[in-house]
């Protein structure tokens, strides 16, 4: 725990003060929070010693691993690397001390660290604006059967006498990252019995990140209409963002709701296990 702090430490200071506070990476600080969190809750299955084998090979070749990408990415600034190597030595530790059963135990936290991971820049950019145009071509056609003066060209919106182009950060891949792992946080605390339903749901959650998206842009675009542009730009901005995720959130769970009506109401196997107790 040491050595990481040491190793980790600066990273998480920079990610804090540079990539963290903006718009389009605000969820890394709620990711490692609850990866913390998941490392918390598999603490004792992480220490229990029944078939506790360390694996010094595997182990030492993903440490290997780790090292060379923290150090890449430390020395040429690639925070892609060098946040992303914390997965691979964390594994490596775990399996040197431990073995691959306690490995398997946290295998979703190591996998839900992922969406910490800051990416590249040109990846993103290269699916955003497509994303983007389309979210623009929603709102405005909503908007525009509903009856308000709208136009649109490209991602700038036009209604009343306000433009208003659709950011990044309003319909873009690093919000649909969130909103993934948002879903398979869900997934992951309410553990259905049914891979299906869980699969289900996981590929749900990408059109359910659109239709947040577009409500959002709509809600930003009629609060520019009727109260100003500093309304649209000040406090209801990042409020509109608070309402994006509890809205994608009501329709994960609304989602979720409508497949267990489908997949004949299956409970999880701890509801299934205290109902029998009782």
């Amino acid at each position: 725990a040491a050595g990481l702090m040491c190793m980790y430490a600066p990273t998480l200071v920079e990610l804090f003060r540079n990539v963290w506070s903006t718009d389009q990476q605000g969820h890394g600080p709620i990711i490692l929070a609850l990866c913390i969190w998941l490392f918390y809750r598999k603490w004792p299955a992480l220490l229990a010693t029944e078939n506790s084998r360390p694996s010094p090979l595997l182990g030492w070749l993903l440490m290997l691993i780790g090292v060379l990408a923290y150090v890449l990415g430390r020395s040429q600034d690639i925070i892609f690397f060098e946040v992303g190597s914390a997965i691979w030595i964390i594994a490596a530790i775990v399996l040197l001390l431990r073995g691959k059963r306690q490995l398997a135990s946290l295998w979703f936290m190591l996998f839900f660290m992922i969406f910490m991971i800051p990416l590249p820049g040109q990846f993103v950019d290269a699916l955003t604006q497509p994303m983007k145009i389309a979210v623009s071509i929603v709102a405005e056609q909503v908007l525009y059967w509903f009856g308000y003066p709208i136009a649109r060209s490209g991602v700038i919106l036009q209604i009343g006498p306000y433009q208003l182009m659709v950011a990044d950060a309003c319909a873009g891949l690093q919000t649909l990252f969130t909103l993934e792992a948002l879903g398979l946080f869900y997934l992951n605390v309410v553990r259905h019995s049914s891979a299906v339903r869980n699969i289900t749901l996981a590929i749900l959650i990408i059109p359910i990140s659109f239709t947040a998206n577009v409500i959002r842009v709509m809600a930003l675009t009629l609060i520019t209409y009727y109260l100003g542009d500093e309304a649209g730009q000040g406090f209801l901005h990042g409020f509109a963002g608070i309402v994006l995720f509890s809205v994608a959130l009501l329709l994960i769970i609304s989602a979720d709701t409508a497949l267990r009506v489908g997949f004949g109401g299956q409970k999880t196997p701890e509801l299934a296990h205290n109902g029998k107790q009782s």
